[in-house]
């Protein structure tokens, strides 16, 4: 045989055993491990239980709970001097401010004079009654013995006629000067009263607090003329009392009760304060659709009124299954999530409940430890088979 058909012969058998082999290599099955590794990676997320809280988050202003303005009660006095400032805490009847009380002084020096001749005359007219009386009775018998002598003839009927006129008159004397006793009286009266009513006003001169609180502001000055129908000498804040005004949408407002618990942010602050629902307006703005709710905070937390706040009240503390809201898909239909079985997408309808910080409540649907895709939205649909990759959930967060 020669050279090329040696050759020919090497070639001829190499293509026959490429052709048999390929068949068989075709064949051979593919490790599962290499398979796996062709699937998709998405990410996965376990159902955890962990505490919820469903809040309601609001901002407003802080203001005091109750405001009070104290006013003189004496008109038309200067102001002698002043015994508090703004930021003092003060009981109920504490001296805030005094008044001038000289012209009244001297009203009462008047009065009490006045007083003084009132009794004086009061006096004399009850002499006069002492004398009028005499005089009646003395007129009263002369007039009995004229008449019994008149009926034995020994005096005139003239003189009959003339001692029962003298005593009708000593008698209408004796009334005159009655009256006058009672004038006399209802003069010392008047002039008592007019002195009370000076001694009431001379304790007025005394400003006081009508109540426990602390001074928020002060416009009495030393010197000014004091009115009860000016701006008020004081504004008090009672027991020290301040509320977090905080405007909510109409549409949550109806789920706020009285009692509630609160934590409130001061602005520019970090500092969480404790508060308590006081109370829920019951008019919602017509032009804003805002409501009002009164947040009772502490006074003791450094927060003051005119401060900007926003709070977070909590309507419900519960524990239950949850999920990373975007786990769950919701739409017209309802919600759902994309749970994994045996690394096969099965979509799972689900009932929701609380949304906090970023997670879902599940109420029904799946159960503690079901797996399910963690990104809603990935590219993933029922019945693909997927590789999971976990990712940690915080369930103490």
């Amino acid at each position: 045989m020669g050279t090329a058909e040696l050759i020919r012969a090497l070639l001829v058998g190499a293509l026959a055993s490429t052709a048999l082999a390929m068949p068989v290599a075709a064949q051979e099955p593919v490790p599962p491990q290499q398979n796996q590794q062709r699937l998709p990676a998405i990410m996965v997320t376990k159902v955890v239980e962990r505490p919820l809280k469903d809040s309601i988050i609001a901002s407003g202003t802080i203001r005091p709970v109750q405001e009070v303005f104290v006013q003189p009660l004496v008109d038309g006095l200067s102001i002698k001097s002043l015994r508090v400032d703004v930021g003092d805490r003060v009981k109920a009847g504490q001296v805030l401010a005094e008044l001038n009380s000289d012209s009244l002084l001297l009203q009462k020096s008047q009065l009490e004079a006045n007083k003084a001749k009132a009794e004086a005359g009061l006096a004399q007219f009850r002499a006069q009654v002492i004398e009028a009386q005499a005089n009646a009775d003395d007129a009263a018998r002369q007039r009995d013995r004229t008449a019994a002598l008149a009926k034995n003839g020994t005096v005139s009927t003239a003189q009959v006629e003339q001692t029962a006129a003298t005593a009708q008159a000593a008698l209408a004397r004796l009334n005159a000067a009655k009256q006058a006793v009672n004038v006399g009286e209802a003069d010392v009266k008047v002039v008592q009263t007019q002195i009370d009513d000076i001694n009431l006003r001379l304790e007025r001169t005394d400003v006081k607090a009508p109540l426990d609180g602390v001074i928020s502001r002060r416009d009495a000055k030393v010197g000014a003329i004091a009115s009860g129908a000016g701006q008020p000498l004081f504004n008090m804040i009672r027991d020290g009392e301040i509320e977090l005004v905080a405007d909510v949408p109409e549409g949550m407002i109806g789920r706020i009760s009285q009692g509630m618990k609160a934590s409130v942010t001061i602005a520019g602050t970090t500092k969480a304060l404790a508060g308590t629902v006081r109370l829920v307006g019951p008019v919602v703005d017509q032009t804003t659709r805002l409501g009002a709710v009164h947040i009772v905070v502490d006074e003791d937390s450094g927060a003051r009124p005119g401060m900007y706040a926003s709070a977070e009240i909590i309507v419900e503390e519960t524990r239950g299954l949850a999920l990373p809201q975007s786990a769950v898909t919701s739409d017209r239909k309802g919600s759902f999530a994309r749970k994994v079985e045996n690394n096969i997408v099965k979509q799972v309808a689900v009932e929701t409940g609380i949304q906090d910080a970023g997670m879902v409540q599940i109420l029904s649907g799946l159960s503690a430890g079901d797996e399910v895709v963690a990104k809603a939205g990935a590219f993933v649909r029922n019945g693909d088979h997927i590789r999971p990759v976990p990712v940690e959930t915080d369930a103490s967060n």
